[in-house]
């Protein structure tokens, strides 16, 4: 069985990325890489960590107008990633766009709320401040638009599955019980969102900061 867990390797490191993402290969399902590595490294470095052998998730967030965002799915093609993420809030026609520029196998999923921010936060940005009801919200968005899936905390991934459940959610913001949160406010066990219905967890520096990260990996593969 294929694990659940997608390393984030955010890192603007290209070599730092490939030896931690060959060292936990055999313990993870994935790799994810965000804005930091994409932005210093681009197309050429997601091509190199894709050689590696690993479903490369690939999470830029993007938010756009939707003929931008389109063009710029469009320009990843050829990298074919396992995952693309795009933000819920840029409305129906942005989904629908980012769907059907993607490449067949890739699953688009929209990012809901951001697993940093809480109900003070939705205040400050004019939005109810109740993170569950605006990821419901924008689930059902989501669904109707047609993407694969959405990004979630831990904290809603058992509603959202109940509603959708066919759907593929990916669950950020995931630390061991024993690990530092960071900078995350809303963060839940692996086994908390795997048993909520989580599809991929993604998880970074519990296993990245590690010093044997292999052994974190499979510390938390073992919890699964």
């Amino acid at each position: 069985m294929t694990s659940p867990i997608y390393v984030a390797l955010d890192t603007p490191e290209l070599e730092r990325a490939k030896a931690i993402a060959q060292r936990v290969r055999n313990h993870v399902g994935g790799i994810k890489l965000g804005l930091e590595f994409f932005m210093a490294n681009g197309s050429h470095g997601v091509q190199e960590m894709a050689a590696i052998g690993l479903p490369v998730f690939l999470d830029l967030k993007l938010h756009d107008i939707p003929n931008t965002v389109a063009k710029a799915i469009q320009a990843l093609r050829p990298l074919e990633p396992a995952i693309l993420t795009v933000h819920a809030a840029g409305g129906r026609a942005m989904l629908e766009d980012a769907k059907a520029a993607a490449p067949a196998g890739t699953r688009v999923v929209a990012v809901t709320m951001l697993t940093s921010l809480d109900d003070r936060d939705l205040s400050s940005i004019g939005v109810a401040p109740d993170p569950h009801a605006q990821v419901m919200r924008l689930a059902d968005l989501a669904r109707a638009s047609g993407v694969d899936g959405i990004v979630c905390s831990g904290e809603e991934i058992a509603a959202v599955r109940a509603a959708w459940p066919e759907g593929f959610f990916v669950v950020p913001g995931v630390r061991p019980a024993s690990g530092p949160a960071g900078d995350q406010k809303r963060v839940v066990t692996p086994r908390a969102a795997l048993d909520g219905g989580a599809s991929i967890l993604v998880i970074g520096r519990p296993i990245t900061q590690a010093e044997d990260p292999d052994q974190a990996a499979r510390n938390i593969a073992a919890t699964l």
